[in-house]
């Protein structure tokens, strides 16, 4: 039997990347899906899951939008009726533009995906959740929302924000038995982080990108989705209201750049 066996799923961003990858490894374990993503990658994604012998509908939906977020939970409840996990993976970076150069408008879109995303998915998933006595909620910070020097700023505060969203959140949920949890992914490569990867093809360095940390190398998107599945399942279930790195340990030190002791 599946570590998520018969549970009715949402994973938001996943038409490809960390999303993508989540939703293969939870459909394998049983999971019945609601794959949500706003470009046509969800559709390749859900055929996917149905070609190894999952069970998936596809939504193309934007998960900043509160129309869009009540109208993907719907379509969970009135498919599998109810909702037992919801991963709000969505994000987008913004890049790295210099803080004079930065616009309102940019910072509020970046805002409105990473972090109006996950409370939107929140705010209606916990109705749901509490009703039945159960749930587990996790959301895709980074390591960005712990330290600086990992990517722009206001997608850092995005992150952060994210972070205490879950935090505070765990707390507004005493005594319902719903739980929620962020992931924190290091240097993972993603369509998200392409460029960086890109890039440092174009200079012959690919082999330094990920040495920053322990383990010498950037992640797998199937890293985070096997701790997204801990958190979704039943497994964790005295796990709450925690942001767990899943970087290679590169959160584990302050910046040093001498040989390890």
């Amino acid at each position: 039997m599946g570590r998520l066996e018969g549970k009715s799923v949402i994973i938001t961003g996943a038409g490809s990347g960390i999303g993508r990858a989540a939703s293969l490894l939870f459909t394998k374990e049983g999971a019945r899906l609601i794959a949500v993503d706003r470009t046509e990658g969800v559709k390749e994604t859900v055929d996917q899951v149905r070609k190894a012998g999952g069970t998936a509908e596809a939504v193309m939906a934007d998960a900043g939008s509160e129309k869009d977020v009540i109208s993907y939970i719907d379509k969970a409840l009135s498919t599998y009726g109810k909702l037992d996990a919801i991963w709000a993976n969505a994000g987008v970076s913004g890049g790295l533009v210099p803080l004079s150069e930065q616009t309102v408008e940019h910072w509020q879109e970046i805002l409105r995906i990473n972090l109006i995303g996950p409370f939107l998915a929140v705010k209606y998933a916990i109705p749901h959740m509490t009703k039945q006595g159960h749930g587990s909620i996790v959301c895709t910070a980074s390591v960005a929302g712990l330290k600086s020097g990992a990517s722009g700023h206001p997608y850092a505060a995005s992150k952060a924000g994210v972070i205490s969203l879950v935090q505070t959140t765990a707390y507004s949920l005493s005594g319902t038995g719903v739980r929620i949890n962020a992931v924190c992914p290091g240097l993972i490569e993603t369509g998200m982080t392409k460029p960086v990867f890109d890039r440092a093809k174009e200079r012959g360095t690919q082999d330094k990108i990920g040495q920053l940390n322990p383990l010498k190398r950037p992640g797998q998107p199937h890293e985070l989705a096997a701790m997204g599945l801990f958190l979704a399942s039943d497994e964790a279930s005295y796990v709450n209201g925690q942001a767990f790195p899943v970087d290679g340990g590169l959160t584990a030190s302050m910046p040093y750049t001498g040989k390890p002791i």
